[in-house]
């Protein structure tokens, strides 16, 4: 294997060419990104950046030294939009193609919006650096009233730090309890509470039915929202929260199968043994011969190991473990999970109490501890989570 492609500058994209380099690939890595800045760090974009506390310059994941060190090419900027099967050729948005041994997809993906609303001005989606400057520039320029759409980390992660700016925040959410999917509704209902202790008003068991707004010469600014149960929310400055859609659209034609990401075996290789996907946009088999994609930092961080490995071996030798580490910040509160939370037997309270926004809870299945929650206590968090390191299963 002479050239290794990367399609993706972002967290997954430079954790696989360390791996390149660190498992020994001493050939030639070329690293595509659409967006024209060096890797940076996502998670700040909704608190920390968004508030105003972080810089551009804080955000950066490798600097020019860096680079240099993992001499690799990096074209910036620029798209992919076409993978030949046959010849491994990735041509590029600026007529360039690159002929690759292995192809490593860490694409990610693009905010999900509403149909109709790409042009309206006051509707933000955080995704990119971009992204959180246009909206840190509204919220900081007289708004009064935001809506969030979803409860989920990044919507309430959102929806604290606009109250932080001392705006009235409505938190819209499809469930019947934030996170419930994630945590089960009992310690859903614990971060609902988290929410409405704040003064933010949480509007659950509701969908947007539709977008309010007006049109002037600078073309249509939204007004508001209303939702299905008829309720119209008035809105200066509406965030949407509702997850994002993998990145791939140029893989069309390729032989890969894409199915709400890019399908791939338990070690992230697809059905060509050359190309393999990481980050957001992976989606993969698991023991259960069902699959699953993570959105997620630590995935992004991790899954390239397995994945690298299996691309310079030439097949899969090694399965990926997940840790199912996620952490959050909301109203200056640290949330952290680890493992399996999905349909356990049991959930317990085993330190604290979550009245005092200070506790732990361990979830069970089996009677094994599989997961673990907690808030405002990562001491005894960061001791579970190393328990779990060696016990938790692909899920």
């Amino acid at each position: 294997m002479r050239t290794v492609t990367v399609v993706g500058a972002s967290l997954a994209g430079l954790h696989s060419v360390q791996q390149l380099r660190q498992q020994g690939f001493d050939g030639r890595i070329v690293v595509v990104g659409d967006e024209p800045h060096r890797p940076y760090d996502r998670p700040p974009l909704s608190k920390g950046f968004l508030a105003g506390r972080a810089a551009v310059d804080d955000l950066w994941l490798c600097d020019e030294d860096d680079h240099d060190e993992l001499d690799a090419e990096w074209l910036l900027g620029v798209r992919a939009e076409q993978l030949d099967p046959a010849t491994g050729r990735v041509r590029l948005s600026n007529g360039a193609e690159i002929d690759s041994d292995g192809v490593v997809i860490a694409t990610g993906g693009k905010a999900s919006r509403l149909p109709g609303t790409e042009d309206m001005r006051g509707l933000h989606t955080v995704r990119t650096i971009e992204d959180a400057i246009a909206l840190r520039a509204e919220l900081t320029s007289g708004a009064g009233e935001v809506v969030v759409v979803g409860a989920g980390w990044i919507g309430a992660e959102i929806a604290s730090t606009c109250h932080e700016f001392g705006l009235h925040v409505t938190l819209v959410e499809a469930g019947d309890v934030p996170l419930s999917r994630t945590l089960g509704d009992a310690m859903g209902s614990v971060f609902a509470a988290l929410h409405t202790d704040h003064g933010v008003s949480l509007r659950c068991g509701n969908r947007v039915g539709g977008i309010t707004h007006v049109s002037d010469r600078n073309g249509r600014r939204v007004t508001g929202i209303w939702l299905t149960d008829g309720t119209q929310l008035p809105a200066d400055v509406v965030v949407m929260g509702i997850g994002m859609r993998p990145a791939t659209d140029w893989l069309a034609g390729s032989g890969l199968t894409l199915d709400n990401g890019v399908l791939c075996d338990p070690g992230c290789v697809t059905e060509l043994p050359s190309v393999v996907a990481v980050g957001d946009v992976a989606r993969y088999r698991t023991a259960t011969g069902g699959t699953v994609r993570h959105e997620h930092w630590t995935n992004a961080a991790e899954q390239p190991a397995t994945a690298i490995r299996n691309l310079l071996a030439g097949a899969t030798v090694e399965h990926y473990r997940p840790s199912g580490y996620v952490w959050s910040d909301q109203y200056g509160v640290r949330l952290q999970v680890a493992g399996e939370l999905g349909q356990p037997d049991e959930v317990e309270v085993v330190d604290g109490s979550p009245s005092d926004r200070r506790f732990v809870v361990a979830y069970r299945s089996g009677g094994d501890t599989v997961g673990v929650l907690a808030m405002n206590n990562p001491k005894l968090f960061t001791r579970m989570r190393k328990q779990l390191a060696n016990r938790v299963p692909s899920p």
